[in-house]
């Protein structure tokens, strides 16, 4: 056998794969009913299986018996061949392979405990995530056949290497040194090397007595020195053929040569080969099983599924090497190569998805017609998933959905998050999501989370469960408080959510590390409070059980303490690494193919999406454990190699007969760059013929997919008019200045009572800290005003629960120094015979048929005995000429109730001034603040008695005119503002369309 030529075909690259697999060993074995069923097919995934499969039942019909299929896995797979090829004899056992999730947590004690000297450690969740990258540099080591000895022979090479990268070598030759004693302790090996065992127990058994059935080793690219040499064996056997995929027998033997050595020459350190290229990997594996080029014979089969000749040497011609590019320009016409292809560029990746959806929806319309998307984006499959199903069509997506997007998973790491660091916006997506209380109950539970939403709105909410209670009650307790109706009806309702998820999660509250099991056993208690048996059913449900119980089953392994806010990442990136395929049941003539998925495999209609760079190929994330430099002396893969399998799978899924490519301009809302195979099919082929539906550009349609047929007519500019009976009686001093700038938000807000709701968040907003500071002066002036009482609100404001850190370290620290200069400027006043009467007083009387109200901030008693009024503002005060023009009038009309005696506790006396003080630094004088009267020799109102007279002028002029008159509230100047009300007035429609302006 030894001396027999290897039996090597290729199917080229154009041809249907598994269906010329399946019509080519027909028409060689099918020798009566039994005669396939007699050989074994070697094949690299589960998905190359299922496709063999369903190529086996369209060839040979429903009475043909298939030979057995074995998967033998790949690299990336993390499969074994198990038990697939031959019997095992129990006196050769191996060990089985440790569970990818317990070697993970035993690889991140280890390198917590083995520091190098000098060398900071790495603990909790940040051992955690260098675990998966050191756990693939043990994978590729074991892959490539490389003894952890070897990492000694390159030491004297670091003297070059960066200190960082030292560092992690040094750290990276411990931690691989002590791995194998700590795996031998558990009696299980790495997967990477039971599966290496495996195969070269069945090379050595298949070469001592080969197997007396036809053996097919199909559609296997992987490189590994275990995986080539069980394929040699295959195509040495007397009844044995290895049948590779798309490989280019036509390539001219310099471009073969071109694509560098398949081994290290030490005499040239510096050759490297050209790993990007789709053909390198088929060339390093035809090296390792030493095959040559020209022994490889092509598959003679053919299949109804095929692409066009042409298109296998205009894809060869498409990714030559570089230096061999020339040929494109001596190319000639190459209209036949790219016959059946088109194009779609989108603006953005929603209308991409759109588009592609609508593609494969045509695709139904003809009868046993089939569509397929392609694509490694994973955001791009699920978008048109969902596109697809606005027609009630459901397409599975076989590369699957990360266990951290489906439900379960999404419910458990927004679970963790909240545990993490208590916040209201998760607090009531938390309650609110799906899975809770799902069933009878679930209508009731979501009418109290409304309500406890209503009642966390508004500033001033403390953060915590402490913090949440005492909101509740103090809502509950107060009649006029906003909420006081839904506050009453969820209290005992959040007693018990308090009780039995606060509880649960009592680990994350205490705020100090704690091992990661006691974590997860809180996160697994919490979740059944939440959603009973709700979270673990379903396949992602199951999934995520499963995950619970391995990491169980590792009992104890892992980093010895975790931050209870580092615990949602290392959560995120477990799960992120978990891929859950939903079971078989979408559209039989509808698919979306991940790469791995997509070999082997063909559909009538293959869409090429996500064509931009960075998606296709997809981009390279470093390894945090090796520098190239070092993984070329060792003989590791470049992570370049990946850009060359994803360049051979977009090779073959590019040479199908009618072929759709698409990318986006914009992705995730941000300009994308053209994928490097974009490119280059432009470069050689030109523009190619827009892709079209019926006649129509594909893109058209999609951009026009959610836009109404026909003229679309603006809204006019709104004119309410409403019943003089509904026109209020009551007017406050706020409200005539909100009258005054914008007649239609007084409309809504007063008049039709449509309030926007309180922003829902734990941290201070820009009201509350206002709020804060009124309320700060108003207990400061309560307490005397003094010195002493000054500091003494100062140290409550700064120990302020509803204070976050970040308010702490930048809105603290400007706003203490304008409160001292307000305290100051309140002192030197007294000196002149000024002193505060009053603060926070409120004042009511009627006028001209209206009811007028107003509070004043402060009122002074001046040295003549005249009155001062006094409103604080932490931004900017109203400009000089506001209260001339009538658009500032509060002051004014304050001023104007204590002239008349008509404020509580104020006697009655002349105004003599009207003052802003603003509480925001004043650079160009440098102090803490401003005073800005609204009055004097240098504005249009020359003293406060004009001021109040322009004031009740003012109120006199708009009452009559919408409270008492049938005035139209219509939008203010909005040109130089945003309001609350835009969307209701709907101003983007009409604003800016000339006359409709006021």
């Amino acid at each position: 056998m030894a001396d027999a030529k290897p039996t090597v075909f290729s199917i080229p690259v154009q041809r249907a794969f598994a269906d010329a697999l399946a019509a080519g060993l027909i028409a060689r074995y099918a020798d009566g009913a039994l005669g396939l069923a007699q050989g074994l097919i070697i094949l690299p995934s589960n998905r190359a299986r299922s496709a063999v499969q369903a190529a086996f039942v369209r060839a040979g019909g429903s009475g043909l018996l298939m030979p057995r299929l074995a998967v033998i896995g790949d690299a990336d797979l993390d499969e074994s061949v198990a038990l697939a090829l031959d019997p095992i004899d129990e006196s050769d056992a191996i060990p089985p392979a440790i569970d990818a999730l317990k070697r993970r947590l035993m690889l991140a004690a280890l390198i917590e405990k083995h520091n190098p000297a000098g060398e900071d450690p790495i603990t909790g969740a940040a051992a955690f995530q260098l675990a998966e990258g050191l756990g693939r540099v043990i994978d590729q080591l074991h892959y490539e056949e490389i003894a952890p000895a070897r990492l000694a022979d390159i030491e004297s090479a670091l003297g070059d290497l960066a200190g960082h990268w030292q560092a992690s070598w040094r750290r990276l030759s411990l931690l691989v040194d002590q791995w194998p004693k700590l795996l031998a302790e558990t009696g299980q090996i790495d997967r990477a090397d039971r599966r290496n065992r495996l195969l070269a127990r069945v090379t050595r058994g298949w070469r001592i007595a080969p197997p007396a059935r036809f053996v097919v080793a199909a559609g296997v690219t992987t490189a590994a020195p275990a995986i080539a040499r069980l394929l040699r064996t295959v195509a040495d056997l007397a009844d044995g053929m290895v049948v590779l995929p798309g490989l280019d027998l036509g390539m001219a033997d310099e471009e073969w040569d071109a694509l560098g050595p398949v081994k290290a020459d030490p005499e040239k350190p510096h050759e490297r080969p050209l790993e990007t290229h789709p053909q390198y990997h088929l060339k390093l594996l035809l090296g390792r099983m030493g095959v040559s080029r020209d022994e490889v014979q092509p598959w003679g089969a053919t299949s109804p599924f095929d692409g066009p000749d042409a298109r296998a040497p205009f894809t060869s011609l498409l990714f030559a090497p570089a230096a061999y590019t020339a040929r494109w320009q001596q190319a000639g016409d190459l209209g036949r190569g790219i016959s059946g292809v088109s194009a779609a560029v989108f603006a953005d990746d929603g209308q991409e998805a759109q588009g592609i959806a609508l593609m494969m929806r045509h695709a139904l319309e003809t009868p046993a017609r089939t569509a397929a998307l392609v694509t490694p984006d994973r955001a791009l499959a699920t978008r048109v998933a969902a596109a697809l199903a606005r027609w009630d069509i459901s397409v599975d997506d076989s590369a699957g959905q990360p266990l951290g997007q489906t439900p379960p998973g999404a419910l458990l790491l927004a679970l963790a998050e909240f545990a993490a660091a208590f916040d209201p916006v998760r607090l009531v997506a938390l309650l609110g999501h799906p899975l809770v209380r799902a069933g009878e109950a679930r209508l009731g539970w979501l009418d109290q989370v409304r309500r406890l939403d209503l009642v966390l709105r508004g500033p001033g909410l403390v953060p915590g469960w402490e913090g949440v209670t005492a909101r509740i009650a103090e809502r509950a307790a107060d009649p006029k408080a906003r909420g006081h109706g839904e506050a009453a009806l969820v209290a005992d309702w959040w007693a018990d959510v308090a009780a039995g998820l606060g509880a649960a999660l009592a680990p994350f509250a205490a705020g100090a590390s704690a091992p990661p099991p006691v974590l997860l056993r809180a996160l697994q208690a919490a979740l059944g409070w939440l959603t009973g048996e709700g979270a673990w059913t379903g396949h992602a449900g199951r999934a995520l059980s499963e995950l619970f119980d391995r990491w169980a089953l590792a009992k104890g392994d892992g980093p010895a303490l975790v931050a209870p806010a580092d615990f949602p990442a290392m959560l995120t990136d477990l799960l992120s690494g978990e891929s859950v395929r939903p079971p078989y049941g979408g559209h039989p003539r509808l698919f979306i193919w991940g790469l791995l998925e997509a070999r082997l495999q063909r559909a009538d209609v293959m869409i090429l999406g996500g064509l931009d760079e960075g998606r296709w190929p997809q981009q390279q994330s470093p390894d945090p454990w090796l520098a190239p430099g070092i993984r070329r002396m060792l003989g590791l893969a470049a992570p370049e190699r990946q850009q060359g399998a994803a360049a051979h799978d977009f090779a073959g899924a590019f040479a199908a007969r009618e072929v759709v490519v698409t990318r986006a301009m914009r992705s995730g809302g941000d300009p994308a760059v053209a994928s490097r195979f974009w490119l280059r099919l432009a470069a050689l082929a030109g523009d190619l013929p827009e892709a079209r539906l019926g006649g129509e550009s594909v893109v058209a349609l999609a951009a026009a997919l959610d836009v109404p047929p026909g003229p679309v007519a603006s809204a006019p500019m709104p004119q309410p008019r409403p019943p003089a009976d509904t026109r209020p009686d009551q007017i406050s001093v706020t409200g005539v200045d909100l009258l005054a700038k914008d007649p239609y938000g007084f409309y809504a807000g007063r008049i039709l009572r449509l309030s926007v709701l309180d922003p829902l968040r734990a941290g201070p907003d820009p009201r509350w800290l206002g709020t804060r500071v009124h309320a700060f002066l108003e207990d400061w002036q309560r307490a005397g005003a003094t010195p002493e009482a000054l500091e003494v609100e100062i140290g409550r404001l700064l120990d302020d629960p509803a204070l976050d850190a970040l308010a702490r370290a930048f809105w603290f620290p400007r706003i203490e120094p304008a409160l001292r200069w307000a305290a100051e400027r309140v002192w030197a006043a007294r000196t002149e015979g000024r002193e505060p009467i009053a603060t926070e007083v409120s004042g009511v009387h009627e006028l001209d048929g209206i009811r007028l109200t107003g509070k004043a901030d402060r009122i002074d008693r001046l040295a003549d005995g005249g009155l001062a009024i006094v409103d604080y503002k932490t931004g900017a005060a109203p400009s000089g000429s506001a209260a001339a023009d009538g658009l500032d009038n509060q002051l004014g009309l304050l001023g104007l109730l204590a002239e008349m005696g008509k404020v509580d506790g104020v006697a009655a006396g002349p105004i003599n001034a009207l003052e802003y003080w603003s509480l925001k630094a004043d650079r160009a004088k440098g102090t803490g603040g401003s005073i800005a009267p609204t009055h004097g020799s240098r504005r249009k109102l020359k003293t406060a008695e004009e001021a109040v007279a322009r004031a009740y002028d003012a109120f006199a002029e708009l009452t009559a005119a919408y409270l008492l008159g049938d005035g139209v509230f219509a939008p203010g100047d909005n040109a130089k503002r945003f309001t609350d009300y835009d969307q209701l007035m709907r101003r983007d429609e009409w604003f800016g369309r000339g006359g409709d302006v006021p």
